[in-house]
């Protein structure tokens, strides 16, 4: 309403000013005063319904002004000088409580009235008609601004109303996430620790028994790929409980813990300052560490060692795991399912690139990601 209430009004004190001067201007001193007036009268009335001017003591003065400005132009001089006083009354209406609108009010309907009683063959009639006149124009005014008021209040209490409707349905999914975690916990990761009691028991069986070093080294492989998976499904949980997701923050506890579960050296060495990375390119870092650490166990065979290296440059980051020493004896496992091919697609989604072969009697994956402007590490 205010948007195309400040075009309008202007209109109204423009009608003011050219009825004034087709009327004719006084002549001397009262037609300097009546362009002073105008003036004064056009310049409070921008202030009056200006959205830049909240200040409550400006707006009723301004209004108060244009108000009385007008009915001294009705004073000095032919035209509607009056209709300043309908500005006037329309900004107290919209721009003011109620009870300083009425009161800021009284002088200027008080001053039109008495010119237009003194100007009048008939004084009750025409100050009865100002009276009325002024009365339902602010009272049109003062329901319009009522209205405005209630649908801010009913947009703002509809915006409330979808806020919680949000909050309800990330609760409601985290419930089912906790749900889903407690009946993974119990199924999946029970299953695998027995796997790997069961492992470790046909292991000691096969050495007690002289089975061969090739099916020893089998079981011993099979029993670390159930320890890893064991932690992974351990950290698959805590994403479902709500955590956050892994980045590169926590490789070193991804490498602490694979290396203690596997028995391989594993070294992590970290150039430059960490930056922001972009969507879930954080995650993919991890991801990608996760996995080749996994490979390195399944395929690297006995006496390996592992580097991990991250590199942070102004616009990217590079990640490496290399893995070197092995007698690459495979066990012979099969693959997990993320596999090479995944972690090249998750390095697409985030605008990288991964490449993956042999180097130096080993294997080594690298990762290249972009990274977004500088600061601390996100919560990728």
């Amino acid at each position: 309403m205010r948007a195309w209430l400040f075009p309008v009004a202007m209109i109204t004190m423009t009608g003011v000013g050219a009825g004034i001067l087709v009327a004719g201007l006084p002549g001397g001193a009262a037609g300097a005063s009546t362009v002073v007036l105008l003036v004064v009268a056009g310049a409070l009335s921008v202030l009056a319904l200006s959205e830049r001017i909240r200040d409550l003591r400006v707006v009723v003065c301004a209004s108060v002004g244009v108000g009385l400005c007008g009915a001294a132009l009705d004073w000095q001089a032919e035209g509607p000088g009056f209709m300043a006083g309908y500005v006037s009354l329309v900004a107290l209406a919209v721009r003011t409580p109620r009870r300083i609108a009425l009161l800021a009010s009284a002088p200027v309907v008080a001053a039109i009235a008495a010119e237009e009683a003194y100007e009048s063959d008939s004084p009750a009639t025409a100050s009865l008609t100002i009276l009325l006149a002024f009365g339902l124009l602010f009272v049109t005014s003062a329901f319009a601004a009522v209205s405005l008021e209630a649908r801010r209040r009913a947009e703002a209490l509809l915006a409330q109303e979808a806020a919680a409707g949000q909050a309800r349905a990330r609760a409601a999914a985290l419930a089912e996430r906790s749900r889903l975690a407690r009946d993974l916990h119990d199924v999946l990761a029970h299953s695998l620790a027995a796997l790997a009691v069961q492992l470790e028991a046909a292991r000691l069986t096969a050495i007690t028994t002289g089975s061969g070093s090739r099916l020893v080294h089998e079981i011993t492989s099979a029993h670390n790929l159930t320890r890893i998976g064991m932690l992974n499904a351990r950290r698959a949980l805590q994403m479902l409980h709500g955590q956050q997701a892994p980045g590169p923050a926590d490789l070193p506890d991804l490498i602490r813990q694979t290396a203690a579960t596997l028995g391989i050296p594993i070294v992590l060495e970290v150039d430059g300052a960490p930056r922001t990375l972009r969507g879930d390119a954080g995650l993919t870092v991890y991801r990608v560490v996760q996995e080749a650490l996994t490979n390195v166990a399944k395929h690297a065979g006995q006496g390996a060692r592992v580097t991990v290296r991250l590199v942070w440059a102004s616009d990217d980051v590079e990640v490496s795991i290399t893995d070197h020493g092995g007698d690459g004896v495979e066990a012979g496992l099969p693959s997990s399912g993320f596999g090479l091919t995944s972690m090249a697609e998750r390095a697409a989604l985030n605008g990288g690139r991964l490449d993956a072969g042999r180097s130096g009697g080993g294997f080594a994956v690298r990762l290249r990601l972009p990274v977004g402007p500088p600061g601390p590490e996100g919560p990728s």
